[in-house]
C-alpha cells in the first residue's frame, strides 16, 4: 500500500507544479526548471519505496524490463492518474479566474515529440534506476529530473511537453489541452515507453 501512496503523491506534486507554473500567472520560461526540479526531488523522496515512476509510461517500461510485478502495474497507473486528477482540481482552485488557451498542436510533430522524449525519459530511468551496473548510484534523481527539464524546454512549444499519460490527463482537466488531443499523448507516450524498454534490452543484455 505504501508504494501506491508514494506513486500518488509523487504524481500529484509533479502535476501540481506543472499546472501552477504553466497557467498564468506562472513561471514563464522558468517553468521547465521548476518541473524538472520537482520530479528530481520526488524521485529521491520515493525511489526507495516505489521506484518513483510517477508516470504510467515509465511503469510500462519498467514492467517490460522486468522490474515491476504484473500485479502492481494497474495499481501504479491508477494511483498516478488519481494523483494527477487531484492536482488538477487544486490547480483549478488556485488559478480560478485565470484565462487558459487550450493547446492546438499539429498532430504529427506533437506525436513525434511525445514519443521521442518519452523514450528518452523512460530510457534514462531504466538505465540509472534499474540497471545492475548503476545500482546504488546517487545521481539517479538528477538524471531523471534533468531529462524532463530538457525535454520540456525542447518540446514544450510543440506538443505541450507531457511525456506522461497522467500529466496529459491533468493538462486536459485543467483546460490546457483539449480532450481531442489526449490520444496523441497516450499513443506517443506508451509507444515511446515500449521502444525504450526494447532499447534497454539491446544495450544492456546482461541486465
Amino acid at each position: 500500500m505504501k508504494h501506491i501512496l508514494v506513486e500518488c503523491l509523487g504524481t500529484f506534486f509533479l502535476v501540481l507544479v506543472i499546472g501552477l507554473t504553466v497557467i498564468a500567472p506562472g513561471a514563464g520560461n522558468m517553468a521547465p526548471l521548476a518541473i524538472g526540479a520537482i520530479l528530481m526531488v520526488m524521485v529521491y523522496a520515493g525511489g526507495h519505496i516505489s521506484g518513483a515512476h510517477y508516470n504510467p509510461a515509465v511503469t510500462l517500461a519498467v514492467w517490460l524490463r522486468g522490474k515491476c510485478d504484473t500485479k502492481d502495474v494497474p495499481a501504479y497507473m491508477g494511483a498516478q492518474v488519481v494523483g494527477a486528477v487531484l492536482a488538477s482540481l487544486l490547480v483549478g482552485i488556485c488559478k480560478r479566474g485565470s484565462y487558459v488557451t487550450p493547446l492546438e498542436p499539429r498532430v504529427l510533430p506533437a506525436l513525434l515529440i511525445e514519443l521521442v522524449f518519452t523514450f528518452a525519459l523512460a530510457y534514462v530511468v531504466l538505465n540509472v534506476a534499474t540497471a545492475k551496473k548503476t545500482a546504488g548510484n546517487s545521481y539517479f534523481g538528477l538524471a531523471i529530473g534533468f531529462t524532463l527539464m530538457a525535454a520540456a524546454y525542447a518540446g514544450g512549444g510543440i506538443s505541450g511537453g507531457a511525456y506522461n499519460p497522467a500529466v496529459a490527463i491533468g493538462l486536459t482537466l485543467m483546460g490546457v489541452s483539449n480532450i481531442g488531443n489526449l490520444w496523441i499523448y497516450l499513443v506517443g507516450n506508451f509507444v515511446g515507453a515500449v521502444l525504450a524498454a526494447r532499447a534497454f534490452r539491446l544495450t544492456n543484455p546482461d541486465g
